[in-house]
């Protein structure tokens, strides 16, 4: 440690030490943290500071930069470490001679603090620097004021928060993955400097930034050094890969664990109350999320939080984050900064050898990282290596798209250094030619030292025995930038556990990883790609229900293509590709899924029968994906090939079409084919009871889709009396808080509402929705429909006494953050919340989203379907409301002929809006039409739902409006008195419905739209 004498001053500049004093802070940017500490601490101690950040043009020579802060009055107080004399870069000889020179002549000017363990430069103890490292605060600070021969106030000042007021050394209290700090790292200081304060002069809830530039220009190290460099600022710094979907939602996910905001392991929920908790600031307000390749801003919404005081930064290439982020252009290097940076990795080399490199490389950061490396670790002359970059050239089957907008010499220069590892190291070039049958970005590296050595190529074996070996070919990777090892390979994990070597994974740049792939390109290289397939085959969960083993697989997902498995003939690895499809479908990754059903479909249709068991449960997986994701047509398609397929094979298992016949009958309900999808459905029962037995999953999952189709077609007692079944059985095996035991309650609730018994029905879905709570978490999907469900229920049931519209707009948030916005689930949603906000006379919004949701039906569903053609009523009790009588009776008219069409005639839906037809007509004066259409509609209803059903007794009292009109006063009177006591009997007194009947308001029926 340095001596912490402090002399007393006598420069004539009037500090003598005592009272207030002046103190020139000199540091490089990369110490920004600690000058801005240093700075606050002597601020609360009475004194005047000024911060320099220092970096002089290597031009000039430094005594006159050094003389230049003398200029100022005061003390000039230096922020030592190896990287402070790195700065230019000037030669260590040249530092010495200044130290022992100018430095010394002026001693009593200067004074510094040092903040690395590592050594300085000799002639530095001239400048008596005191350690900070390794010291806690109020040791460091004591040690300031020594050095700087000032006494402490008594007490310091308190001085009102800033960013950067907590110590340096105190760690960030939740820290996600940022990658390690890039001890290399140079420049960019006036870019990070502009990018603070964009973030920080943005106003609440608008402080977003993103960094826009090409592939390799090096906006990850910008965000990365930004991270540690501001990490005082902040009390939360979470880093979120970003170039996957599903990894990109784990991720983000994992973040509510460290906030402790929730214990569920449902994605969608995590997502919610991550957003939530940092948009109120609670438990800490000082937060920055950091989005790396970000490409696509469709579902920003979902992820960044609306409103708080914390930061997020996004790296992309692509510029339309521009209309709903601040942008930050990232170009390359400036030339300074690339002689800079190779002459500090390479000191050997020139200013003027150093710019001849960076101009060859146009200054383009991934490149010039490869050349400092290769030229620092080689120590090859910098003449030798350009011409050997320049003479090379392309090979003639170089992919030369894997360096779109860079130079030609950056692949030769890429090829002299896998030349030389060939020859020097071999088994670097063998681990290297493994990373390359692996995706870029992310790779699980050490996974591969799981695997029995027998599973290994004898050329490979190595990797499972040799740890030193294994140790040495990364670390020579990562010293030639090829490789940086990823923030999960850190020695210990989160909870403070040693990781060992299995869980090690190194970061592969997507150019590096293509050029590579082009030069390690050999005949055995499918080797290696087996290899790869069979450790993803290894690190299969085998659970992909299980929420807690879905990390693993978004990990896994991303290799498939690259390793070959989506071609692979092993049953393991045909495993794994179905495992990560239910992944997928049980996370609602179903865009992801989707696209990777397509891609092992294309394989497997040329290596398996259509008839193989892999193929038939991918058909099944894939069906039940594109269904789920409201792609309701490809569905159909697909599973219509199958059946006809299984119907006319020769020998067919009768368990496989019983599973084709189930998922055709899905989409058949999906598509509108109600009847249709019934009558299969009660096959699919009668074989699963047949070959399974009553209580066997199957068997119970083919009685609650009966009870679907039940519904859908307006059975609704007998769609109860199958689900009541179904859930006595699922209570019985399963137990009540089983997630098929609430579905089915759940669907029960919806009978009950639907046959008019609200109370019955409200009652059992407030405990439904509390088990799903409980189960499932607020935001799973299923919870999200229960509360939906429930929202209903208690409008039906006339007992809500708060803002339904407010909790409906806060729901459908929810909603979409889970499902999106273009979801089937989201369009009824959609639906509801506008119908509630006409009843409360919000017309405008109400129309808005009325249109919206039949917009969204007709493209899912198509027009002739049974969904957007009630919608027209809906849109029409709209144009009532607006006064624009004609237009809403050409909506209802057109809703009754297209449900009749689809539904026929006695169909609830076609009741209700034949209900609304009639009170059209009434209202243009066509009083006839209006009575024998109200005369129908009851008629109907009666038969249909029963002389009570609320449908039934709003249908009476419309009659009775018609005859009133019609000035049949004597039927009109006896018809509505029977209505009243009905109401009041069923209903009770001061039910809405009945209220409303006895003030002669007319009643009306809006559409609520169910696929299920």
């Amino acid at each position: 440690m340095a001596d912490e004498r402090h002399p007393e001053k006598s420069d004539g500049s009037g500090d003598t030490g005592q009272g207030p004093q002046h103190i020139v802070v000199t540091y490089p940017g990369y110490h920004r943290a600690f000058a801005t500490w240093i700075e606050r601490r002597l601020e609360s101690h009475g004194h005047r500071v000024t911060l320099q950040r220092w970096d002089p043009s290597r031009d000039q020579p430094l005594d006159e930069a050094l003389g230049d802060l003398l200029l100022a009055r005061g003390q000039v107080l230096l922020v030592l470490s190896d990287w402070f004399f790195q700065i230019g870069p000037r030669r260590e000889g040249e530092w010495n001679a200044v130290l022992r020179g100018f430095v010394a002549e002026n001693a009593e000017r200067f004074a510094a603090v040092n903040l690395t363990n590592r050594p300085l430069l000799p002639a530095t103890a001239v400048l008596e620097p005191v350690d900070l490292w390794g010291v806690n605060e109020p040791e460091a600070e004591r040690r300031l004021l020594s050095r700087l021969a000032l006494t402490p106030a008594s007490p310091p000042r308190e001085l009102p928060y800033a960013p950067g007021s907590r110590y340096p050394s105190d760690p960030v209290e939740v820290w996600g993955e940022v990658p390690r700090r890039n001890r290399q790292f140079t420049g960019r200081d006036e870019l990070l400097n502009q990018l603070q304060q964009r973030l920080t002069d943005a106003g609440q809830g608008a402080s977003v930034c993103t960094l826009v530039g090409m592939s390799g220009i090096g906006k990850t190290q910008i965000a990365a050094e930004y991270a540690h460099r501001f990490s005082p600022d902040y009390d939360v710094v979470w880093w979120v890969n970003s170039d996957q979907r599903n990894t990109q939602r784990d991720r983000f996910g994992e973040l509510a664990v460290e906030l402790g905001v929730t214990e569920s392991s449902e994605p969608g929920e995590r997502i919610r109350a991550v957003r939530e908790t940092l948009r109120r600031g609670e438990p800490y307000s000082r937060w920055l999320l950091i989005f790396d390749g970000w490409e696509e801003p469709e579902e920003a919404a979902q992820y960044i939080p609306q409103g708080g005081t914390g930061h997020v930064l996004i790296t992309s290439r692509n510029r339309s984050w521009s209309s709903l982020t601040d942008i930050v252009d990232v170009s390359g290097f400036v030339r300074s900064e690339s002689v800079g940076y190779l002459m500090r990795r390479a000191p050997h080399v020139t200013g003027d050898e150093a710019d001849q490199v960076a101009a060859e490389f146009n200054d383009v950061p991934l490149q010039m990282a490869q050349a400092a490396a290769w030229l620092g670790e080689s120590g090859m002359e910098a003449g030798e290596y350009l011409r050997m970059v320049r003479q090379g050239g392309f090979s003639e089957t170089a992919d030369r798209s894997v360096l779109t907008d860079y130079p030609e010499s950056s692949f030769t220069s890429w090829s002299i250094l896998i030349n030389k590892l060939r020859q020097t190291e071999p088994r670097t070039v063998e681990l290297l030619t493994l990373c390359s049958a692996f995706a870029p970005g992310r790779i699980p590296l050490g996974l591969v030292r799981g695997l029995p050595a027998e599973d290994l190529p004898e050329n490979l074996r190595w990797i499972t025995s040799d740890l030193p070996a294994w140790a040495r070919a990364l670390d020579s990777l990562v010293n030639y930038s090829v490789l940086a090892r990823d923030s999960r390979g850190d020695s210990r994990g989160a909870s403070g556990d040693v990781l060992g070597p299995q869980q090690e994974s190194v970061h592969m740049h997507r150019v590096v990883h293509g050029i590579v792939g082009e030069l390690t390109a050999s005949a055995d290289r499918e080797v290696y790609r087996e290899v790869v397939r069979g450790l993803l085959a290894e690190a299969d969960p085998g659970n992909p229900q299980d929420s807690r083993s879905w990390p693993r697989y978004a990990e896994l997902l991303p290799h498939l293509g690259s390793s070959g498995s989506l071609s692979s003939r092993a049953p393991r690895t045909q495993t794994l590709l179905l495992n990560c499809l239910r992944y997928c479908f049980n996370g609602g990754e179903f865009r992801v899924g989707a696209e990777l059903a397509e891609r092992i479909r294309e394989r497997w249709s040329e290596l398996l029968a259509p008839d193989a068991s892999p193929m038939l449960a991918l058909t099944t997986l894939q069906g039940n994906i594109l269904r789920a994701g409201g792609r309701f047509h490809e569905a159909h398609e697909l599973d219509s090939a199958r059946l006809e397929l299984l119907r006319g094979a020769t020998t067919t298992d009768e368990e496989e079409l019983m599973t084709a016949t189930s998922c055709l009958a899905a989409d058949q309900r999906f598509l509108g084919q109600w009847g249709e999808a019934l009558q299969m459905q009660r096959e699919v029962v009668s074989t699963s009871l047949r070959l399974l037995g009553p209580d066997e999953w199957t068997t119970l999952l083919a009685h609650h889709n009966l009870g679907v189709g039940l519904r859908l077609l307006g059975r609704y007692a007998e769609a109860y009396e199958v689900d009541l079944g179904t859930l006595r059985r699922r209570e019985a095996l399963l137990r009540n808080r089983h997630p098929d035991t609430l579905s089915s309650a759940n669907a029960c609730a919806r009978d009950l509402r639907l046959m008019g018994r609200y109370q019955e029905a409200l009652s059992r879905q407030e405990m439904c929705v509390r088990r799903h709570i409980q189960v499932l978490g607020p935001q799973h999907p299923k919870t999200l429909w229960a509360r939906h469900n429930l929202l209903l229920c208690e409008r039906r049931a006339g007992t809500s006494e708060r803002d339904s519209g407010a909790v409906l707009a806060s729901l459908l948030e929810q909603q979409e953050q889970a499902a999106g916005r273009s979801h089937f689930t989201t369009y009824a949603l959609i639906t509801d919340y506008g119908n509630q906000l006409r009843r409360s006379g919000d017309l405008a919004q109400a129309r808005e989203l009325i249109d919206e949701a039949e917009n969204g039906w007709r493209r899912l569903l198509g027009q002739a379907h049974p969904v957007p053609t009630a919608m027209q009523t809906n849109a029409g009790l709209v144009l009532q409301a607006e006064g624009d009588r004609d237009g809403a009776l050409n909506m209802f008219e057109q809703a009754l002929v297209g449900t009749r069409v689809l539904l026929g005639d006695d169909h609830p839906t076609t009741l209700g809006c034949a209900l609304n037809a009639a009170c059209g007509r009434n209202f243009v004066g066509r009083l006839d039409e209006a009575v024998e259409l109200s005369r129908e509609t009851l008629r109907r209803s009666v038969h249909v739902l029963g002389e009570d059903h609320p449908l039934t007794l709003s249908c009476q009292v419309a009659l009775a409006a018609d005859l009133r009109a019609v000035r049949e006063h004597t039927e009109a009177g006896k018809q509505e008195e029977d209505a009243l006591q009905r109401l009041t009997r069923t209903l009770g007194a001061q039910h809405p419905h009945t209220l409303s009947a006895r003030q002669r308001v007319r009643p009306y029926w809006d559409f609520e739209p169910n696929l299920s």
